[in-house]
């Protein structure tokens, strides 16, 4: 129930709502300690409260006295050392009548000398007489309550052993102990301590206190922190779902994610991932879409020029005709098949561009090893002789790219000039560094060169200048070498030679 209660919050709520369990468990037990600190505070002072009855029941005992105002006077007098930490112990005998009270004598510290005489003891008698007009009214009062306590405490099931309770009042905080006199088996009288423990008071009051005020600086620490947190990390979360909604519905509502792409934090980085990310999905949406129109219709060029032939074929006896029209059905096929070959391929580099990782690599020794291998083919077949020049062979290139895709750069770029050349010619491949340390890759032919003003329009996917024999190129080849070129952050461009017949094609990478 508690995590399906929590499964439809919002991450806020889903805070404040564990701070209050929080809250409420911890709020718990600090009711709980606080119910606890009271009553061992009050034992320790019931312990002392006990241990001064015993002690005085033990002197009473031994000295034989008698539960009457005199003996009990002299008793306090004589023992009073016994109660100089409490602040007032009363007697009384079985018929709950007040013999005894350290409120009606002085018992200052300073009475209390080793050489105590008749006439020091009429002294302290005469001061003890104006203290006891004083308090005469406020015993009176008392003496009600009192006996209904021991009426109540003989009556208990706690008559017998001490037993302590307390009053409170708005400055006093009174514990008062209890306890009946038994001496060889009969009951004389009862002994009373009253002790205003206002520390007790004191120390839970603190208590009480320091816990309010922490919780309520929590409480403020929490609410400043919820403030905080949503509003630099909830609120712009927020955002970035709903930016991934408005993607996902294709809404035209604008979402407010260049804000969040400003930030120097995770956030602000994580908002630009995501929107480079959702960038690149659509640009490779929109070009797979605008791929596959004009696949359609480089396709169709083929297929209607295939059904034509066919239909002539089908009307024709003439042998010369019959091989023409022959000749232009293979062509055409090797067109359409080489279309669709390319188109797949190309699907499937972008899949892998996703997942391969660019690394430092040397641009010369991949080079001179498609060189070697082009010329291994061409050499013998064509007598097209590739010629890889080094301007200086101790140096070397390195390139933050991806291998097999530079690879692929050059495998174009040759087999495009060796589409454009005749037979027995040379291509150059040329490598070296300019001024900015920036890495110059050039093809250079002696083919027909390029026809068009523009020749920017070159790399444009399915545009072509022909050969003969087209229907071994798709139109794709210079547009591949165009993206591989881009993704390693370099540069291309064409042009056709001054002094001579034939294209120059070159390619800047940036230095790694």
């Amino acid at each position: 129930m508690f995590n399906a209660l929590l499964k439809n919050l919002s991450i806020l709520k889903k805070f404040l709502f564990v701070n209050l369990v929080f809250f409420i468990i911890i709020g718990t037990f600090t009711i709980l300690y606080l119910n606890n600190v009271q009553p061992n505070l009050i034992k320790k002072k019931a312990v002392n409260h006990i241990q001064t009855i015993d002690n005085t029941t033990n002197h009473i005992n031994r000295l034989n006295i008698k539960f009457n105002d005199q003996d009990i006077r002299k008793f306090l007098f004589s023992t009073r050392f016994l109660f100089q930490n409490l602040d007032r112990v009363i007697f009384f005998d079985n018929k709950y009548k007040l013999v005894g009270d350290t409120d009606t004598l002085d018992l200052d510290p300073r009475s209390f000398s080793q050489k105590l005489d008749t006439i020091e003891l009429e002294q302290i008698d005469q001061k003890a007489l104006t203290k006891k007009k004083n308090i005469k009214k406020l015993k009176k009062k008392n003496e009600l309550s009192l006996e209904n306590i021991l009426l109540n405490y003989y009556n208990s099931k706690e008559f017998g052993k001490p037993y302590t309770f307390v009053q409170k009042s708005y400055n006093q905080f009174l514990l008062t102990t209890v306890k009946n006199i038994n001496i060889k088996g009969e009951n004389v009288g009862f002994i009373m301590i009253t002790e205003n423990a206002i520390d007790i008071k004191n120390a839970i009051d603190e208590r009480k206190t320091f816990v309010i005020r922490t919780a309520i600086i929590v409480a403020i620490v929490v609410l400043i922190f919820s403030i905080i947190l949503n509003r630099y990390f909830l609120k712009p979360i927020k955002n970035l779902v709903d930016y991934t909604k408005i993607v996902k519905e294709k809404s035209k509502k604008k979402a407010n994610i260049d804000i969040l792409k400003n930030r120097n934090d995770e956030l602000g980085t994580l908002s630009n991932s995501l929107d480079d990310m959702t960038h690149n999905l659509q640009k490779r949406i929109q070009n797979a879409e605008n791929f596959s129109t004009d696949l359609v219709h480089e396709i169709r060029n083929p297929l209607a020029s295939l059904k034509s032939a066919t239909e002539i074929l089908n009307e024709t006896n003439n042998k010369s005709e019959r091989l023409k029209l022959l000749n232009i059905l293979d062509h055409d096929i090797q067109r359409i098949e080489r279309l669709i070959t390319d188109y797949s391929q190309i699907l499937k580099d972008e899949v892998a561009l996703s997942k391969e990782k660019m690394n430092i690599i040397d641009l010369k020794l991949i080079v001179k090893s498609v060189v070697d291998d082009f010329n291994s083919i061409y050499e013998t077949k064509r007598g097209i002789k590739i010629e890889f020049v080094d301007t200086d062979k101790f140096k070397e290139y390195k390139i933050y790219g991806i291998e097999n895709r530079i690879e692929q750069i050059i495998a174009n770029l040759l087999d495009n000039s060796i589409s454009f050349s005749s037979d027995n010619k040379k291509i150059l491949v040329q490598i070296k560094k300019d001024n900015n340390q920036n890495i110059l890759l050039k093809v250079v032919d002696e083919g027909q060169g390029f026809k068009e003003k523009d020749t920017d329009k070159i790399f444009k996917r399915f545009y072509s200048n022909r050969p003969e024999k087209f229907g071994q190129h798709s139109g794709l080849g210079l547009n591949i070498v165009k993206n591989l070129v881009d993704l390693h952050g370099g540069s291309i461009k064409a042009s056709n030679n001054l002094n001579q017949k034939g294209a120059n094609v070159e390619i800047i990478f940036p230095k790694s």
